[in-house]
């Protein structure tokens, strides 16, 4: 038990380097210092609490995968999240080509559940468009634009976590804002959601 104990005061880098080299122990200390975080934001983005779990465990499979590519540029958690968020795409890619197919009107039609309302078909569409705009911003705007509208941070902890100002961050999150409806509006498919001004 004492051995164990010896990865629970570690930094999340010492961590990283550890399971790196082949330390399962630091990966399950990685493991459950974040599995909530990653849990929870799967389930934002997917709605359901099967897929996230799914998904929770297939991102720190992923982790497993990649920890030696992680260099320590942007802190392990702003990693982590951007790994999370690429997995939960690449599964509504994968669920959105298996479940929808365009009918020779050009309505989508849910191939799942045929009696599903269009407005479930327009949401993941949506959703998908969000996502891949969101992927287009620069890695500083998106980093910034993540925590503070996706995962609720406050200015001040962004700074911490990024290693800038406060007033850095502000800025970052408005011009990050400012070109994601940018981008937005230059894309064909309407976006129903709304992004703050």
């Amino acid at each position: 038990m004492a051995e164990k104990g010896r990865t629970t005061r570690l930094t999340d880098p010492e961590l990283v380097t550890r399971s790196a080299a082949g330390d399962i122990e630091a990966f399950e200390q990685l493991y459950e210092r974040h599995r909530r975080r990653v849990y929870t934001l799967c389930l934002r983005m997917l709605g359901n609490t099967a897929d996230a779990e799914d998904l929770t465990q297939e991102v720190f499979i992923q982790v497993f995968r990649k920890l030696g590519t992680f260099r320590g540029a942007s802190a392990f958690t702003t990693w982590l999240h951007r790994l999370t968020v690429n997995q939960v795409l690449m599964h509504l890619r994968k669920r959105y080509v298996r479940q929808e197919e365009v009918t020779e009107d050009g309505d989508l039609k849910n191939l799942s559940d045929p009696g599903a309302p269009r407005s479930l078909a327009v949401s993941l569409i949506d959703r998908i468009t969000l996502e891949q705009a969101i992927a287009q911003l620069p890695p500083g705007y998106r980093a910034v634009l993540i925590l503070h509208d996706v995962e609720g941070y406050e200015h001040e902890k962004i700074a911490e976590i990024l290693g800038c100002s406060a007033g850095t961050s502000k800025s970052q999150l408005h011009k990050a804002r400012k070109k994601l409806r940018h981008l937005l509006r230059a894309r064909p498919t309407s976006v129903s959601c709304q992004v703050a001004a």
